[in-house]
């Protein structure tokens, strides 16, 4: 601080360099505003596992361009938010790559909160606040799960929402543990739990459990909280007041806890396993961080057994421990219901502040040295995941090729081996020619591969058959001069109305995964699926997941469509009496 107040009063200008060391605002700002560098123009994506659930992110935009609104026109496996985030991006950039667009679209709201935080922490310390927004860049920035589900390197369009659950629970902790203005925390609890309630209801709980730490242990004073807390309920009141939207959403989750009603231990021994080394990491460093400050936690709690109130009980409450504890708790409730997300990245505020302040009072000891060890044991996982499969995902693409499409808009915009390219064809002939045996598998409820949806030549072979089905549709249109207005698959994505300008039908889920997110259709959503121009069913090859949103779907389109072969990787549903165009 000498050193800048010397230069100024020598009449120099700080160079651009000291600005920036000093201002870690800045490199948020410039950051944010190169984004669209990668979006102006479609970039070639390595193809990946289960690439194909970011496709849903096009069925849901194309969707709200119609006008319709998640939760209450359609189903949906999460809140809208990202849909819309996504739907705005989209419409400000055409071009951009679908998996880029839904990945940093949640930066709309990520970034201003982070602003608020680097804004308040940088005024007292702007290395801390480098320490804070680097991080968030760079997960923030990288694609990818910090979980290892698949062998090969690609390109992964899964867990998105998951990933965006754990930015905006990053930004919501490091606020809690380091802002000190009471102004900004507030609007940072109150925006941060609004996005996550309304980006996946399960992110707002682990959010929940955050604030509550952060409140029991004074660290989100009264007024904070009541601030954050009204703008919280009366934008859910207003929201339901002017849309319905909230009350919609609260049916959806509910029929997601009906279908999924699996109970939650082991899917939070499950958790625990996946992330096992930030776990044990977070164990050892809480034992430690107990084990040295024991005795003035002794003396707290006597002090509040004497004489409770509230000072004592937020002196008890203001543990490190304690605050880990809460912190893992929230993580381990968040990750059980996932698969793929940036998990515990949200741990790093947290552990920064439990390092800064063991240094302070440690300095150089072997007690610290333990607690640093332990502190990176937890932090470093992460980093070390998504930066190895960044750089095999996009090192490992100059050995790849565009998959040929026609049809399929920027969706197509995917590379992959040769070999994956080759495998997939021989693979489209074998489903074609041995139907009967793929149907004998899917009725034993059996998938060709175990892994089937996250194989990539499973992916590279889903767009081949989807360009190739909308080649056969514009074929059929014109020969029959039709035109098929609303379309819809039976299968898990439905990006087909956006591929060729057209609307999907109201009331179907999207995201359709027959065992977890699709309930049995009622009265409306079957009539939604009668009144259908063209209804498209994937062969290559017949899966258990197909047959069976086939057997939900088929009863309302039996009587009023005819199923025709369109592909040898595509029957097709077409409604009866369609007008002949002009």
């Amino acid at each position: 601080m000498q050193a800048y107040t010397d230069t100024m009063s020598s009449g120099r200008r700080p160079g651009f360099g000291a600005i920036i060391a000093r201002k870690p605002l800045i490199v948020l700002a410039l950051t944010f505003a190169c984004l669209p560098l990668a979006l102006i123009g479609t970039l070639v994506m390595p193809i990946g596992p289960m690439y194909w659930d970011h496709y849903i992110y096009l069925d849901a935009a194309n969707r709200i361009f119609d006008g319709q609104v998640p939760s209450t026109d359609f189903f949906a496996p999460v809140g809208g938010l990202g849909y819309y985030l996504f739907a705005g991006w989209l419409y400000v950039f055409p071009n951009g790559h679908a998996l880029l667009l839904s990945s940093w679209s949640m930066m709309t709201v990520t970034v201003p909160l982070m602003a608020l935080v680097v804004s308040d922490v940088q005024k007292r310390s702007p290395a801390v606040a480098y320490a804070l927004l680097l991080p968030f860049l760079f997960f923030s920035l990288l694609p990818f799960n910090t979980g290892e589900f698949y062998p090969y390197p690609g390109s992964e369009g899964f867990g998105i929402y998951n990933r965006q659950i754990c930015q905006l629970l990053y930004v919501l902790a490091a606020a809690l543990v380091f802002v000190r203005g009471w102004q900004a925390l507030a609007a940072v609890t109150a925006l941060a739990m609004l996005a996550l309630l309304f980006t996946k209801v399960t992110g707002v709980a682990a959010g929940t459990v955050l604030c509550l730490m952060a409140f029991l242990a004074g660290r989100l004073p009264l007024r904070a909280a009541l601030a954050s807390a009204a703008v919280f309920f009366a934008t859910i009141g207003l929201l339901e007041v002017a849309t319905g939207v909230v009350s919609a959403y609260a049916a959806d989750i509910l029929s997601l806890i009906l279908l999924n009603d699996a109970s939650l231990l082991p899917r939070l021994l499950q958790a625990a396993s996946i992330n096992f080394g930030v776990i044990l990491s977070c164990f050892i460093l809480a034992f430690v961080l107990l084990f040295n400050g024991f005795a003035p936690f002794l003396e707290k709690m006597r002090a509040f057994a004497v004489k409770p109130a509230l000072a004592s009980l937020r002196a008890v409450a203001d543990q490190s421990f304690f605050w880990l504890a809460s912190f893992v708790v929230a993580g381990l409730l968040f990750e059980s219901q996932n698969t793929g997300s940036q998990a515990f990245i949200f741990l790093w505020p947290l552990l920064l502040a439990i390092l800064l302040e063991s240094y302070r009072h440690k300095g150089p000891s072997v007690a610290f040295a333990v607690i640093a060890i332990a502190t990176w044991g937890a932090a470093l996982p992460p980093v070390v995941t998504v930066a190895q499969k960044a750089a095999r995902a996009w090192i490992g693409a100059v050995n790849t090729a565009p998959v040929e499409s026609s049809n399929l808009k920027g969706m197509g915009a995917v590379s992959a081996r040769d070999i994956l390219n080759q495998r997939a064809e021989r693979l489209r002939v074998n489903y074609a020619d041995y139907r009967a045996t793929y149907e004998a598998l899917a009725s034993a409820n059996e998938l060709p591969s175990f892994l089937l949806h996250s194989d990539l030549d499973f992916q590279v072979l889903w767009l081949q058959a989807a360009d190739g089905a909308i080649a056969a549709i514009g074929d059929y249109e014109a020969a029959n001069k039709v035109r098929f207005e609303t379309i819809m698959t039976i299968d898990f994505t439905n990006p087909f109305p956006w591929l060729m300008d057209r609307h999907a039908p109201k009331y179907i889920a999207i995201g359709a995964d027959p065992y977890r997110a699709v309930p049995t259709p009622d009265q409306r959503v079957g009539a939604a699926a009668a009144a259908v121009d063209l209804a498209l069913y994937p062969t290559c090859p017949p899966t258990a997941a197909r047959l069976k949103l086939l057997k939900l779907y088929e009863p309302a389109l039996a009587a009023g469509h005819r199923r025709i072969t369109l592909t040898p990787c595509f029957d097709a549903f077409v409604r009866n009496g369609l007008a002949a165009r002009p």
